[in-house]
């Protein structure tokens, strides 16, 4: 196993629900941490347990009303309606759930950890992050903080000055943009369903020349991918020389993921892992998205093979099984009874699918903008 591959959890994700009808009622890191166990992956000299964040280091993107307003919340479990109206809490997509400041500022605790610990180089997956949509004064999304955000910050903090930051998830991440789209040191390369919420991240979009949004068509598989990262993604990251790469790998653009209309499978986002990992010395890998229990703890712990050096099997080995024959996911009718691959293996076979027109048209476009912003 790669030495300098560490793995950031926590168990305040084992039983964490954003209640029974959201989205994030699966079960996910646990998931990970699980499988990983079962299949030797995770030693406890590799482990961390995230901190959780405190308010005040919060606040290098959030405002201090908000951070306050997110912690009264979880602690009188409601919100009026002044509070739901300003800061987006106690919606359909941001509920008021028990661990709703806490899990959040666990995943921010792991991305500022993050960054210290990669101060010198390294590896680091931390699945609990990947809150891409999170905004300085409201949640946003599902998303309560933004982690990457704050990991970018992090990074800086301790000494990387040029920072990529590529999101391969199914919906575009308005908030790190948000952050940082007039930053030239901090280049944003996203690609993302199109048409599908939060409908930002247009291939128009520059920034301060420096970020590159390639919309995807709906039904893409893993040739759209592979042509995205070969063309755009990779380009963009060589020629920008980062001293530190963020990689969000939300699981939401795999076939079985109810959140989007992507047809992936996880040797696309692998293969984005792969060929980013000998771009910089230092390299964070968060979560995102991914709704089906089954398909997210699978491409997560098979990134995390990736990254540590880690030969993914080609069967399971029955402790591992154990681990997603345990799982459930609860009033949906999607997969009421699981195939058996997803339940054997970590990797479906590859998806290639059709490459359209217009999407080599927007690679193009992005191509050409490339070769003017060297």
């Amino acid at each position: 196993m790669t030495a300098t591959a560490r793995f950031i959890g926590s168990e305040i994700y084992r039983g964490s629900s954003y209640g029974a009808w959201h989205p994030l009622r699966v079960p996910r890191v646990s998931t990970v941490m699980d499988l990983a166990r079962a299949l030797g992956w995770l030693p406890p000299d590799v482990y961390l347990r995230s901190p959780r964040a405190r308010p005040a280091a919060l606040h290098g993107f959030h405002t201090p009303e908000y951070v306050a307003a997110l912690i009264a919340a979880e602690a009188t479990q409601q919100v009026g309606p002044e509070i739901r109206a300003k800061h987006h809490l106690g919606t359909p997509a941001n509920p008021v759930f028990a661990e709703m400041f806490r899990r959040p500022a666990t995943g921010a605790g792991g991305a500022l950890l993050a960054g210290e610990l990669l101060r010198h180089g390294g590896r680091l997956h931390l699945p609990g992050g990947g809150t891409h949509h999170g905004l300085p004064d409201r949640a946003n999304g599902f998303c309560y903080l933004n982690d990457p955000v704050l990991a970018i910050g992090s990074l800086r903090a301790h000494g990387a000055r040029r920072i990529a930051y590529v999101d391969i998830d199914a919906h575009h991440c308005d908030g790190v943009e948000a952050g940082f789209a007039h930053d030239p040191d901090t280049l944003i390369v996203s690609t993302h369903e199109e048409n599908r919420w939060p409908r930002t991240g247009a291939v128009e979009d520059e920034g301060a020349g420096q970020v590159f949004n390639l919309p995807l068509p709906s039904g893409a598989g893993d040739d759209v991918m592979a042509a995205g990262r070969d063309r755009v993604i990779l380009p963009a990251v060589a020629m920008f020389r980062p001293d530190a790469i963020v990689l969000q790998c939300g699981a939401d653009a795999l076939l079985e993921d109810p959140q989007s209309r992507l047809a992936m499978s996880g040797h696309a986002h692998l293969g984005v892992l792969r060929a980013l990992l000998p771009l910089a010395p230092r390299f964070l890998l968060l979560g995102g998205g991914g709704y089906n229990p089954w398909s997210v703890g699978r491409l997560w712990t098979a990134a995390w093979a990736v990254l540590a050096g880690r030969e993914i099997p080609d069967h399971l080995p029955v402790p591992a099984q154990a681990v997603l024959r345990g799982l459930e996911w609860h009033k949906q009718e999607r997969a009421v009874s699981p195939p058996e691959s997803w339940l054997t293996t970590l990797l479906d076979p590859p998806r290639p699918g059709e490459i359209p027109d217009g999407f080599r048209d927007r690679v193009a476009t992005l191509e050409a903008r490339l070769l003017a912003w060297v």
